[in-house]
């Protein structure tokens, strides 16, 4: 409904992967995974609403794969600490929303990604959160600044960064494969 989610349908398409834009209930039940675009969280949480679907993409985020990314990883926080937020909670972290600073103050810059074997990784943060670790339970991937960007908590993955924005197909192809390997369990 809002943010980059063609880029992610781009990124799938070049992997050999079909996706579908979720617009209805009914589409969560063609889908084996959900990629939560970034966007601005607030505007995900009334559009979610509005059509209704808050309701039915919590169902699905406790059940399958999902991937969060820059505001999608703000919808599976625990708490985004603003009251317009209504985050799903199936991620042990705390969003600190626009934690980088505004738009103007966006940046790139490479980091690694050891668990994917992603040496120098362009990573896009715009108006990007900020995660703070809540459990143990949540693994993380990866860091810019001694701060988590990308990390993982059972089925769920989340990014402060927007892979989609890069030309490096990795941290896609990872959650392919984690879908993948769900169906197999």
């Amino acid at each position: 409904m809002q943010g980059a989610f063609q880029k992610h349908q781009n990124m799938l398409e070049e992997l050999g992967v079909n996706s579908i834009a979720v617009r209805y209930e009914g589409d969560l039940d063609k889908i084996d995974g959900l990629i939560l675009p970034g966007g601005e969280s607030t505007t995900i949480t009334s559009l979610l609403n509005t059509h209704k679907l808050w309701n039915a993409i919590n169902i699905f985020v406790h059940n399958k794969p999902v991937f969060g990314t820059c505001a999608g990883a703000i919808m599976l926080s625990q708490s985004a600490h603003d009251k317009r937020v209504s985050p799903f909670g199936i991620m042990d972290v705390e969003a600190e929303r626009n934690a980088y600073g505004r738009q103007i103050e966006s940046f790139s810059t490479s980091i690694n990604i050891d668990n994917m074997d992603l040496k120098e990784f362009h990573a896009v943060f715009i108006r990007a959160p900020r995660l703070r670790i809540l459990s143990k339970d949540v693994e993380i991937l990866a860091t810019f600044n001694h701060s988590p960007v990308l990390v993982r908590q059972g089925r769920a993955i989340a990014s402060t960064f927007h892979p989609e924005l890069s030309q490096n197909l990795g941290i896609h192809k990872w959650f392919v494969n984690e879908i993948k390997h769900q169906k197999v369990l």
